[in-house]
């Protein structure tokens, strides 16, 4: 499992991203240390990353909140979306910790992408 957190200097959450999503990590047994944090300096940097804003954690690739619609790359400060309609500059923790359930499934049960086939 490949967790990584992108962020961009100038906004100031990514710290606390990196916090919760440490504090995720081990309450599930997962290693924090594992998590592979890397800046996003430039915008041609943002568009070859996909890079819709800071913070942006993805596990095996894939954003832990995808973005609604068409958001563009860039070096912004992100805004998410948590479970109670609140608005936040870091991911829901739920759906932080859903994203790590499902890559510890998928990468510990090899009949996983069979099964979410049918």
């Amino acid at each position: 499992m490949r967790i990584e957190l992108l962020f961009w200097d100038g906004c100031p959450s990514h710290p606390r991203a990196l916090a919760e999503l440490r504090g995720a990590m081990a309450e599930m047994g997962l290693d924090p240390s594992a998590i592979v944090v890397r800046e996003v300096q430039t915008e041609a940097g943002a568009a070859r990353e996909r890079f819709v804003g800071s913070p942006t954690i993805r596990i095996d690739g894939v954003d832990v909140q995808q973005p609604p619609g068409e958001e563009p790359f860039g070096l912004t400060c992100r805004v998410y979306y948590r479970r109670d309609g609140r608005i936040s500059p870091t991911p829901d923790p739920a759906d932080v910790r859903d994203a790590l359930r499902a890559a510890q499934t998928a990468t510990t049960d090899p009949d996983h992408d069979r099964q979410e086939m049918r």
